[in-house]
């Protein structure tokens, strides 16, 4: 343990707190962090896998690169659509093909060791882990960047092996992205892969100020020289230290944050939601009253492997979705706080704004043939209906104004059509014996449904796999201890987990939709490459996706194109679109104020993000607490 500061250490079974007597509220923020024990604690190598923590506030306060892209709108004056032009003093620049990128650096950074941050370690950071496996960004670098070069101390050229308009995203935060080495560190490192990094040089507002040994807690303290950070462009941190606990359980971070020891939590469950909520006025959440949740830029759906024989037929697919009630699925997953999602974008951000609202009408007229009739299968008001159902049990926490309502629950789903959904199944040859759907070739239409051990996409799952056989279908849920690995394996029939993850503050969806493209899905047996789940081929979403690829990061046709996306999507159904994962996170207005929240939507509040460094500029000390 580095505990220069002599600070006294009480050790725990779980989450042990730091003498917090030190530290005085006034100066200090603490924070949940997700992550359980580090079992490396000493590990501050944001370049190499040593099992040491990221989100200890390794990331958020020492790490620095090109560019941040916030989940929601970003600080006003700051940021422009959402990005932060952090190291580079402007945009990325390509030529006319974006088979070469420009990057031009401020001056005036410096590392917390005094030495001045300069295009020498960004050319450093390329070439040192393009040739080194084991790094965190050797396969992106050593298959896309022909060469690197720094023109200045302040300008870097990168020419790349092909094309690719989006590049820049690499060094572009979302929740991480490819962080600048402190070249004059590691450059006299034997094996970087090794090297533990402790104390790590910061290039950040924060510096190391001590750690548990048990890996519970870690310390930082401001820079007397932070205005010579990129987090000088934004407003000075106020806090002098920030703490980051974890290994918390979710029982005692309500205890912790009523007790004055929690600033911010990360997550929690629905249920202990409400009841702090209830119990502690000064706790507040994303929305003033209920769901409170965060709507995270990923989005859980009922995900078809459509290698699989049974779920090629989109007119199977689009069966299984109107045997779905969303009411029934946001009360059993999130006790009715869940923001629901028709389409395959997460309704979070600006997304409403550039797809939700606009596809609105295109929705409710959306026409679907079962094979004996055509029906509008879309229902945009089951989030008033769901506002309804909760207002009981939360009254006037519940909002009443339509707008509110559809930005807390969602613009509307599907609506159960059980009739429709027989019609579609019938013309797609299955037939009925008794209560049992019977497959073409006569066999029972069976699905296991992989869900996670627990947690709210556990209790999403279950009901989708007992809606199923309520149904007709004999659709069992199965817990996975291993879901990841399973899914990308193709080791499954129906998931349920997130598929798609967004940017969120930004309307460009080539995060997940690049992925989608038909050159990267492997044959049966192989192991899938992460994010299209589902293996989905189509021609036609090919296009639509090198269309994405040719156009900059900024250009308006994004948007359009993202539209012809979600319509693509719509007649296909590839996987079922439920809800965003929304995302409990919780602060405390009792020592410090000016949290981001839904009206004042300047940052994603949840604390493993390295983009919620940016709020602690915006919060301030509550004049006499302690």
């Amino acid at each position: 343990m580095v505990a220069g500061n002599g600070l006294a250490m009480a050790q725990e079974a779980e989450g042990s707190v730091p003498d917090l007597a030190q530290f005085p509220r006034n100066e200090t923020v603490i924070v949940h962090n997700p992550e359980g024990v580090i079992r490396n604690p000493g590990w501050f190598n944001l370049w190499a896998n040593g099992g040491g923590g990221l989100s200890t506030g390794l990331q958020q306060l020492t790490a620095d690169t090109f560019w941040y892209i916030d989940p929601d709108a970003g600080i006003e004056g700051a940021s422009e659509n959402a990005i932060y032009y952090s190291l580079a003093e402007g945009p990325w620049e390509y030529n006319d093909d974006f088979s070469e990128m420009t990057v031009r650096l401020r001056k005036g950074i410096m590392w917390s060791d005094g030495v001045e941050f300069t295009a020498d370690d960004v050319v450093f950071t390329v070439e040192k882990q393009a040739a080194t496996p084991g790094t965190g960004w050797y396969g992106a670098f050593s298959t896309q960047i022909e060469s690197v070069t720094a023109e200045d101390p302040y300008t870097v050229h990168f020419k790349l092996k092909a094309p690719n308009s989006r590049f820049h995203t690499t060094f572009s935060v979302r929740w991480n992205a490819a962080w600048i080495m402190p070249k004059h560190v590691f450059e006299g490192v034997e094996d970087i892969v090794a090297f533990e990094n402790n104390p790590p040089v910061s290039l950040g507002p924060y510096t190391l100020h001590s750690y548990d040994p048990n890996g519970t807690w870690y310390i930082w303290e401001k820079r007397a020289d932070w205005d010579k950070t990129t987090m000088a462009l934004v407003g000075e941190p106020k806090p002098k230290y920030i703490i980051y606990r974890n290994n918390i359980s979710t029982d005692n971070r309500l205890i912790e944050m009523r007790n004055g020891n929690l600033d911010m939590i990360h997550d929690l469950s629905p249920e202990g939601t409400f009841s702090i909520v209830q119990q502690d006025p000064d706790v507040q959440g994303w929305f003033p009253g209920f769901p409170y949740a965060h709507p995270d830029p990923t989005l859980p759906m009922a995900v078809f492997n459509l290698q699989n024989p049974k779920f090629q037929d989109k007119r199977v697919r689009w069966a299984l979705t109107l045997m779905l009630d969303a009411r029934a699925m946001s009360m059993a997953s999130y006790r009715g706080a869940a923001t629901l999602s028709a389409i395959s974008i997460p309704p979070t951000g600006t997304h409403p704004r550039d797809y939700h609202a606009p596809l609105q009408d295109y929705l409710i007229n959306f026409e679907l043939d079962t094979g004996s009739r055509v029906i509008k299968p879309y229902d945009p008001d089951v989030g008033l209906q769901i506002a309804e159902m909760v207002r009981p049990q939360f009254g006037d926490q519940v909002p009443t104004d339509p707008e509110a309502i559809r930005n807390s629950f969602g613009y509307g789903w599907w609506k159960t059509d059980v009739q429709a959904a027989e019609e579609l199944l019938t013309a797609a040859g299955f037939t009925k014996s008794g209560n049992q759907w019977m497959m073409p070739d006569g066999s029972p239409f069976t699905i296991s449904v992989l869900v996670p051990q627990e947690g709210v996409i556990n209790r999403l799952g279950v009901m989708i796999a007992q809606s199923w056989a309520q149904n007709g279908v004999q659709a069992t849920a199965e817990v996975a201890t291993d879901i990841w690995d399973r899914t990308g394996a193709g080791d499954f029939e129906v998931e349920i987990g997130w598929a798609v993850e967004t940017y969120g503050g930004h309307p460009d969806l080539a995060f997940f939709l690049d992925s989608y493209h038909s050159s990267f899905v492997v044959e049966p047996g192989e192991t899938q490459p992460g994010r299209n789940w589902m293996r989905w081929t189509d021609p036609r979403l090919d296009e639509i996706i090198n269309k994405v690829r040719g156009i900059d990061f900024n250009d308006p046709k994004a948007i359009e194109y993202g539209h012809d996306f979600v319509k693509l999507h719509l007649e296909e159904m590839p996987n079922i679109p439920i809800m965003s994962y929304n995302v409990f996170s919780m602060q405390s207005n009792r020592f410090w104020t000016g949290w981001p929240d839904a009206e004042n939507n300047y940052a994603n509040p949840v604390t493993n993000w390295s983009n919620s460094k940016y709020i602690f500029t915006q919060i301030s000390p509550v004049e006499g607490a302690s």
